[in-house]
């Protein structure tokens, strides 16, 4: 028998957004800027400070830690699936000026007047994780059961069930996978 009591905190409300799952905690102090654009699995926690401007999924059993910011307007996306967890104060850049002087930069110039811009997409997949102050760039995808260290700064994809560190991110060790694997399947998913 658990001895934790039930949060009791503001929540969002998720009817704003386009799904929203089971079992689903999200903190009333977030700013979802295009709530229509995002979908949100089963068992998942969002905490306060989380700033999100790009459509987003949301996998199952997931953890969006404190003051997570991710930005890159409507045309860029987030794509978390399941069992992952992003750390408190991690950014994750899914578009961006390019800052390579074609242009002025600021989502407040007009278009005729910008620099380059890339836009895309950041992938987390399954049993990955992020830790706390890692910064991602737009276009990269974290492998299954990869896990970015404290402060990371990850520019290209990484392997699958490998933990990264450093500036810019490199792979230091491999991670096990076969418990995390059993006990998703043990809660009814499918695992290759």
């Amino acid at each position: 028998m658990s001895s934790v009591a039930p949060l009791h905190s503001p929540r969002y409300d998720t009817a704003r957004l386009q799904a929203c799952g089971d079992d689903v905690f999200i903190s009333a102090n977030v700013e979802i800027r295009r709530p229509q654009l995002v979908r949100v699995g089963s068992h998942v926690a969002i905490d306060s400070g989380l700033y999100l401007t790009t459509a987003a999924t949301i996998g199952d059993y997931t953890h969006l830690g404190p003051y997570l910011t991710v930005i890159g307007g409507a045309q860029s996306t987030l794509l978390v699936e399941d069992f992952v967890t992003i750390a408190a104060g991690s950014r994750l850049i899914c578009g961006s000026d390019r800052f390579g002087g074609e242009g002025l930069t600021s989502v407040t110039v007009p278009e005729a007047f910008r620099d380059a811009v890339e836009l895309g997409t950041i992938r987390c997949a399954r049993f990955a994780g992020i830790g706390t102050n890692a910064v991602v760039l737009p276009n990269v995808t974290i492998g299954e059961g990869s896990v970015i260290g404290a402060c990371a700064l990850v520019t290209a994809d990484t392997e699958p069930w490998t933990i990264y560190v450093g500036v810019p991110a490199r792979p230091v060790k491999a991670r096990p996978r076969a418990k995390m694997q059993e006990y998703a399947r043990r809660l009814g998913y499918l695992i290759e």
